[in-house]
């Protein structure tokens, strides 16, 4: 496990002896599919690798309110959108950030497919589920483990 003690965010408590807490940064990732069942990535600004869109909570915003700024940043969705959760992962502490971090994955129902690159995306692509399944590149391996419990739980709403 990395060393959380140069986190930002810790918090000692000086009338609980040996109790430290942690500020958690919380990102929204969506698992967007087109009309083909392929799932929606983005190669984000000043990165090498595909994810889907998503970030971090901002403070006074809704679940709803990230999704939706995350997409326009990233995919430039123009639209509504319903969504459900898929995934609550166990946080974690981000080295890079210094920060601890919890990943809640969003299944994404989106009234428009038409995306494009925004201003926070260089690139996007859309990749059948098994394609990623098949990838030596942990993320993308990842994000089909993703779209298969997706898959779950489309079939349980229909």
């Amino acid at each position: 496990m990395n060393d959380p003690s140069n986190a930002y965010g810790v918090i000692q408590h000086v009338d609980i002896p040996g109790r430290t807490d942690y500020l958690f940064r919380i990102s929204l990732k969506a698992l967007v599919f087109n009309d083909k069942n392929e799932v929606l990535l983005v190669k984000e600004a000043g990165r090498d690798m595909w994810d889907i869109p998503g970030g971090g909570v901002d403070h006074g915003e809704t679940i709803k309110d990230v999704i939706r700024r995350e997409l326009e940043e990233e995919v430039n969705l123009k639209g509504d959108f319903t969504y459900r959760v898929i995934l609550a992962e166990s946080p974690t502490f981000v080295e890079s950030i210094k920060i601890w971090q919890m990943r809640i994955i969003f299944a994404v129902w989106p009234e428009n497919t038409d995306f494009s690159a925004g201003e926070d995306g260089d690139e996007i692509w859309f990749a059948h589920p098994e394609k990623l399944k098949e990838s030596t590149v942990a993320t993308e391996s990842i994000i089909a483990h993703y779209a298969e419990l997706a898959g779950a739980v489309q079939a349980e709403q229909e």
